[in-house]
């Protein structure tokens, strides 16, 4: 199976510690997020390859030649401040750490997350080219390929709005940053792409392409694995991942983010989470199913 840690919560950046004591036992439980007493126990052993999501890699970096898979890393870096992204630690930093990161996983294995894209009269066109030009100038040489997504109306989203104060995009902003965005990163010998995006911009010089393609990950793993179901009917071609994260769990508190949409919620869990746990959150109750995550139930025979 393939790993996703994760699109639920930044474990790496608030979370390793506990991660890493997962890892040593061997295994991690997560709880189905529409059944909670269904619980997924996860062995490290069956797992073939691991997606890394962070906003923040630097609290994993010595950790990582730990780990026995072959391992990939999207690292999300976005130009907003901290009306948007409270608790995210200085860009500087995390640029440094995917240098960093770079060196130690491989070019191939690394991409950059310039996610999501939203504009507003502080946050307009003009302000996301001269970010994206001088994102792609300091990783010039560190990374190969950005993947680029769009604002969409989640529950988060629309409860912030005020803070957000975004304008809807028309066509011909949808063009100024693929065709700016596109020539910035040729400039810098990097590609950039959309993924489970509406608009795709191929036609103004984006790649297309996935997170995890089944190209990727046979290359990585040996191994076909069958397309992500929630996601089919949006024609995603990502590969089928396992995400080990629990919503609403996340401190970086950003107002556009899917996992949160429970402020109050987040401080409960965040108190709830014990880094002996096998959960993230909590910890086993009376009354919970233990299931274990079949090896292949995603591979294709």
């Amino acid at each position: 199976m393939i790993l996703y840690i994760s699109g639920r919560c930044d474990i790496v950046a608030f979370h390793t510690k506990w991660l890493m004591n997962r890892y040593k036992e061997g295994y991690v439980d997560v709880r189905n997020p529409f059944y909670p007493k269904l619980v997924s126990r996860i062995y490290f052993e069956d797992v073939d390859l691991i997606l890394f999501c962070t906003k923040n890699p630097i609290p994993i970096l010595k950790h990582l030649k730990t780990f026995t898979q072959p391992i990939l890393f999207h690292v999300t870096i976005t130009p907003y401040q901290k009306d948007i992204e409270p608790n995210v630690v200085d860009k500087s930093l995390i640029i440094s750490s995917v240098k960093e990161l770079s060196t130690i996983v491989g070019i191939d294995n690394l991409c950059i997350r310039y996610d999501p894209i939203f504009l507003s009269k502080k946050y307009n066109l003009s302000y996301h080219k001269k970010a994206f030009a001088r994102l792609c100038h300091l990783l010039d040489g560190y990374v190969k390929t950005i993947i680029v997504s769009f604002l969409d109306e989640y529950k988060n989203v629309k409860k912030n709005k005020n803070v957000i104060q975004n304008i809807e995009f028309k066509k011909e902003d949808y063009q100024e940053i693929g065709l700016s965005f596109s020539q910035i990163a040729k400039e810098h010998g990097m590609v950039v792409q959309t993924c489970f995006e509406d608009e795709n911009l191929v036609e103004y010089g984006f790649q297309k392409g996935e997170c995890i393609s089944c190209e990727l990950a046979f290359k990585l793993t040996g191994k076909i694995y069958s397309l992500w179901k929630a996601r089919k009917e949006k024609k995603c071609h990502c590969v089928e991942m396992v995400d080990i994260g629990s919503y609403n769990s996340c401190f970086h508190l950003c107002k556009y983010c899917y996992a949160n949409y429970d402020e109050k919620m987040v401080s409960q869990n965040i108190k709830n989470h014990h880094e002996f746990s096998s959960l993230l959150i909590g910890n086993l109750e009376e009354g919970d199913t233990i299931k274990r995550r079949k090896k292949n139930s995603l591979l294709i025979e």
